[in-house]
């Protein structure tokens, strides 16, 4: 990063490098459990929360780019080892054992919330660096979304199951 380019920043960069890679972790984990998700989910609805999921997959590999490129433009070094998600995650990973869309849903809303939470962190301490706060904003606003959209289908199902009985 450029000269003028830190000085805007206006804030320790080290420490946000940390907490952009610690969301780096959560995006590529996040990404993993929506893709498999979508590939093994079964029941209900089961095309409908698979593309959801699918798409809400390539969103947290685009936010993991976005993330990459910011670490980078700050002098940093994005998370290299996969085997080191699981050491900086905020999010964790829970692995679709239950294929079920409730299950994977419910799953998956959990993540969303923690992302929300994570994101609102680091806008709250990106504020005086202009270029990452804008950038948590548009992930921050995926993520809402995401969690809207996950709600949307969970209360859908259950619309349905009252209507059968």
């Amino acid at each position: 990063m450029g000269t003028k380019g830190r000085e805007i920043v206006g804030m320790d960069v080290e420490k946000l490098i940390e907490a952009l890679n610690k969301a780096l972790a959560d995006e590529w984990l996040a990404y993993y459990q929506y893709w498999l998700g979508a590939k093994i989910v079964e029941g209900p609805m089961r095309g409908a929360v698979a593309a959801e999921l699918e798409e809400h997959a390539n969103d947290e590999l685009r936010h993991a780019g976005m993330l990459v490129d910011r670490i980078i433009q700050l002098g940093g070094t994005p998370i290299l080892k996969p085997e080191d998600w699981y050491n900086m995650t905020n999010c964790g990973y829970e692995a679709p054992e239950d294929p079920y869309v409730r299950p994977v849903l419910e799953q998956n809303i959990k993540g969303e919330q923690c992302a929300i939470e994570v994101y609102k962190k680091i806008l709250e301490m990106s504020h005086a660096d202009p270029i990452t706060h804008h950038m948590i904003v548009e992930i921050l606003e995926d993520e809402v979304e995401h969690e809207e959209d996950l709600e949307t289908l969970l209360r859908d199902m259950e619309l349905m199951k009252k209507r059968e009985l």
